[in-house]
C-alpha cells in the first residue's frame, strides 16, 4: 500500500510517502506560518522524489488536530481535496495519537501538546486509547498520567517534537478508515464567535 501522510497541525509542514514499510519520500520544514503556501509544492516534490504519481496512491493520511486552527484546516482541506480528486480514501489521525505512537505502540504512550494558550493530552495502552485526546490545564498531564498509569512507566512525546510523517504513513496503512474520519479535532471553543 502506498500512503501519503501530511501534517500541518503544529510548528512544521511535513509530507511523507511510504510503500509498505519502505520510506519513499520524507520532507519536513519547521514553520509556524506558511503551511498553506508550502504544502502542495512539498507534496508534489515528495511524489517526484518517490517516483509515484498521485493517482498511484492507495491512501492519504492527515493529522486532524489539536493544533493551530489554520494549520489543521490547511492539512485537512488539502488531504480531502486530493483524496476526492484521485478517488482514494483519506484517514484522519489526531495529532496527539500521531505523536504518542510514532515510536511504537507497546506499553503506555502519551502525547502532549502545550502552547501558550492551551494544553492537550492523550494516553494509549498498546495502541488503544486509555485517555482520549482532551484539553487540559498546563501541568495537569503529570497527575492525570500518573493516576491512569497506576505505577506503570509511561513514554511521553511532546514539547517541541514534530509529527513523524513517515511513521504516520506507516501506521495509517493499517488503520480502519471507518474509525479514522478526516474531521477536525479542535478540543477547545473558538476565540471569536459571531453574534446570533
Amino acid at each position: 500500500m502506498i500512503v501519503l501522510a501530511l501534517d500541518t497541525a503544529l510548528d512544521a509542514c511535513s509530507v511523507a510517502i511510504v510503500g509498505g514499510d519502505a520510506k519513499l519520500a520524507d520532507l519536513s520544514e519547521r514553520m509556524q506560518r506558511g503551511q498553506a503556501e508550502r504544502l502542495a509544492p512539498m507534496a508534489r516534490e515528495a511524489a517526484t522524489q518517490a517516483g509515484v504519481a498521485f493517482s498511484a496512491l492507495d491512501r492519504i493520511a492527515v493529522t486532524t488536530g489539536p493544533g493551530s486552527f489554520t494549520g489543521v484546516r490547511v492539512g485537512l482541506s488539502f488531504a480531502r481535496a486530493l483524496a476526492l480528486a484521485i478517488a482514494k480514501p483519506c484517514v484522519g489521525v489526531s495529532t496527539l495519537e500521531a505523536l504518542a505512537l510514532q515510536d511504537g505502540e507497546e506499553g503506555l504512550r502519551a502525547g502532549l501538546i502545550e502552547t501558550p494558550g492551551a494544553a492537550y493530552c492523550a494516553l494509549y495502552d498498546n495502541g488503544a486509547p486509555l485517555i482520549a485526546p482532551r484539553a487540559i490545564a498546563h501541568g495537569e498531564h503529570e497527575p492525570l498520567l500518573r493516576e491512569a498509569a497506576r505505577g506503570r512507566p509511561v513514554t511521553l512525546t511532546g514539547a517541541n517534537v514534530i509529527v513523524n510523517a513517515i511513521e504516520l504513513a506507516r501506521r495509517a496503512s493499517r488503520l480502519d478508515r471507518q474509525l479514522y474520519a478526516p474531521d477536525p479535532l479542535y478540543l477547545r471553543a473558538p476565540h471569536v464567535t459571531l453574534p446570533a
